[in-house]
Formats: structure tokens, C-alpha cells, sequence
């Protein structure tokens, strides 16, 4: 089917075009995605279908691409729209291997980055709560992914676990940015829609469409493209400031448990009545109560409030300069 477009004037494709063909793609891929599930919902049980639906669904979405683009075909959306797929010369088909790539960088480097860090992430958090009772399951992606991290989490110390905790943080809120930028980029310049197709360098050109319109369609999306970069630079700067107060509300913490640790021992604060912080499971020090009204340790509080944004206790979410510092709290 590709190949027969060679001897077409063909131009680049525009935002629309791409966006266009994107959704149709997705809604196909949801389609063929919903419809494996049930089958193996049906035939393997909900409790097999849980444990394995990341699964289903990367097996759907590799099915999908290697019948449409690693065939050398356009995907149902690329057709919707009348776009092909072409390398950096612009004048053929990319080659086999250079589709190979595409599908591994659109399909399973995500998941693998994914799950990689969620699992690390649960890991670290599990491992700075307390120990584990010992997990005896069969064998399968998740149990493989579970030891793996088991096994390079046990191997660190106690500050190299939160290091690497406030890491996987900054790596997810990274990645996050850098799909946004990366969007807005494609807005500005209407190359690349996808990250995947970035690193290929896999383009796209279109066999029809209305030239005459298309300048004005790319000074829009340029415009948007202007937008979400001001937009993406505004939320950077109010996650650096948030950093910044957190850093210093942590200075002041250790300022006054220095000046409040000769008298935290005496009897009457050791007395039964005395509650504990339920994230370290001690006396609570220098009381800080969330918006819901829940007490913890400040330190407790604040480094929880690096990773996760919302209650420990009911999970209503807050952002963490609502908190309140309870100086005279008993």
C-alpha cells in the first residue's frame, strides 16, 4: 500500500493531520485492547486477568503496530487521514529495522519504564516502613519485576533508600515534563508527535490535503505551542519555589528539636496519654496537623509529602504548605 504513492507530489503533514491519526489509532487500539481482555478475562478468570492485564495490553498494542507498521502498511489512522510514514531522506519508506525501533520505543520502552519505577518506588516505601512478611507466589512478569527490586533495594542503606526514593520522584515528575515539552515542541514545530518517532527520526507526509490553508493551521498551532511552553515554564517555577519552602520548613524543624530535646523527656509526655506519629510509630514530636485534621511528626509529614501529596490516614489530597505547625501542642 505504501508503495504505491511514490510517483504523488506529497508534502509534510500538518499538526492536525497527526493529532487526527493519533486518536483514530487509539481508539482502535482501546477497541482491540478491550476485546482481548474479555477474551482472557473469559477464559483465564478475573483474578489471572488482573494479574496480567499490563500484559494483555502490550501484547494488544504490539500486535496492533507490527500488522500495520512493521509490515510495512499504514496504521488505521494513518490512512484515516492520508499520511505515510517516511525516514530522515524523505523520499522512501523507513526500512525494516529502523520500524523495528519505532515499535520498541512506542510500545515497550514505557512500560518498562513504568514499571520499573513503580515497582521501585513500593519497594523503597516498603523498606523504610519495616520489614516484610516473605511473599510465596507462582512465577510471572510482576513476581520477576518484585524480586528484582527486592534484591537491589536490600542491598542499600538506610539514607541511600531515601535518596533514591526523592530520585524516582524527581525522575517521574522528569519524565512528566519532558512529554509536555516535548508536545509542546511538536505544536511549534510540527514534526514530531511522539517521543518515539523523535528518536527514530520517522516523519510524516501527507498525500492530500488543502495547501492553502496549511500556513494558517501551523501559525495556530505555533501560537498553542508558545502557550504550553509558558504554561510548562509557570508550573516549573511553582515546583522549585514548593522545593524551596520545603527545604527551609525542614531547617526550622531541626531548629527547634534542638531546642525542645531536653525537656521532650520528662514524665508527663511519656505518660500513657501520649499519642505516637503512625509514619515512624514513635512519640510524636513538634505535632503538625494536615488539612483533614490528622497529627503527625513534622519530618514525618514533610518527607512524605516529597513523594505523595495527600493524607497518610484518609488519602485526601493537600498541597504541602497547608500544613500547620503546632508550636505549643501537647
Amino acid at each position: 500500500m505504501l508503495f504505491r504513492f511514490y510517483a504523488m507530489p506529497l508534502q509534510p503533514a500538518n499538526q492536525p493531520q497527526i493529532i487526527r491519526s493519533t486518536q483514530k489509532d487509539d481508539y482502535y487500539q482501546n477497541c482491540l485492547r478491550n476485546n482481548a481482555s474479555e477474551a482472557f478475562q473469559t477464559l483465564a478468570g478475573s483474578k489471572k486477568w488482573l494479574e496480567w492485564r499490563r500484559e494483555i495490553e502490550l501484547l494488544s498494542d504490539l500486535a496492533y503496530y507490527c500488522l500495520t507498521t512493521f509490515a510495512g502498511f499504514q496504521t488505521l489512522g494513518e490512512e484515516y487521514v492520508s499520511i505515510l510514514q517516511v525516514d530522515p531522506t524523505k523520499r522512501k519508506v523507513p526500512s525494516r529495522a529502523r520500524r523495528a525501533a519505532l515499535i520498541c520505543l512506542h510500545v515497550f520502552v514505557p512500560y518498562l519504564l513504568d514499571r520499573t519505577l513503580a515497582r521501585l518506588e513500593r519497594e523503597l516505601q516498603a523498606e523504610t516502613a519495616g520489614p516484610r512478611a516473605p511473599q510465596t507466589r507462582g512465577w510471572n512478569l510482576t513476581s520477576f519485576f518484585r524480586e528484582r527490586a527486592q534484591w537491589a533495594v536490600g542491598r542499600l542503606a538506610e539514607t541511600q533508600r531515601r535518596t533514591l526514593l526523592h530520585a524516582t520522584y524527581v525522575l517521574r515528575k522528569g519524565i512528566t515534563f519532558a512529554h509536555r515539552l516535548h508536545v509542546a515542541l511538536f505544536y511549534i514545530n510540527g514534526a514530531f508527535y511522539h517521543l518515539g518517532k523523535r528518536v527514530s527520526d520517522v516523519c510524516y507526509l501527507r498525500v492530500r490535503g488543502l495547501p492553502g490553508d496549511d500556513r494558517a493551521v501551523r501559525t495556530s498551532y505555533k501560537l498553542l505551542g508558545a502557550v504550553s511552553v509558558l504554561q510548562l515554564a509557570l508550573t516549573v517555577a511553582l515546583q522549585i519555589n514548593n522545593f524551596r519552602q520545603r527545604q527551609r520548613a525542614r531547617q526550622e524543624w531541626k531548629q527547634y528539636r534542638n531546642l525542645a530535646s531536653s525537656g521532650s523527656s520528662s514524665p508527663d509526655l511519656l505518660s500513657a496519654r501520649t499519642s505516637r506519629c503512625i509514619l515512624c510509630l514513635e512519640q510524636r514530636r513538634h505535632s503538625t496537623a494536615t488539612p483533614c485534621g490528622h497529627l503527625f511528626c513534622w519530618e514525618c509529614i514533610t518527607e512524605w509529602c516529597n513523594t505523595k501529596e495527600l493524607c497518610p490516614l484518609c488519602r485526601e489530597k493537600f498541597q504541602p504548605h497547608r500544613l500547620v505547625y503546632l508550636r505549643n501542642y501537647k
